[in-house]
């Protein structure tokens, strides 16, 4: 899973190194955009474990959807929800704006984030 969350990460970021004063902006990026952008905007594979003829497990992703789309589809969903969070007060992040103006949004956002980094020499 690491890395996959990796991958993520420098699908956004890049591979270049950046600088660890830049660590506090960068961390403010993530939790206005990055985050709400990948648990309610970007959608994600989920596996289904399957098992071949020879007994090796394969996994098998037929269901593409948001994460938040999946966390509400589950039984009892509310229980898996942080005290004094609500779908009510969730779906008010989730469907504020369409996935691609979020995505156009979050884009123009990173633009400006990365002009602030020093360019390399």
């Amino acid at each position: 899973m690491e890395s996959k969350n990796g991958s993520i990460v420098r699908k956004i970021f890049g591979r270049n190194f950046i600088k660890q004063k830049y660590a506090k902006i960068i961390n403010e990026f993530n939790k206005k955009y990055l985050n709400i952008y990948l648990n309610y905007h970007r959608p994600s594979g989920f596996a289904e474990n399957k098992i071949d003829g020879k007994g090796k497990i394969f996994k098998k992703y037929n269901q593409w959807v948001m994460p938040y789309e999946k966390l509400k589809s589950l039984k009892n969903a509310e229980q898996y929800l942080k005290e004094n969070f609500t779908f009510e007060i969730l779906d008010k992040i989730a469907y504020a704006k369409s996935d691609n103006d979020f995505a156009t949004e979050m884009m123009k956002e990173k633009k400006i984030l990365f002009s602030k980094f020093e360019n390399p020499k």
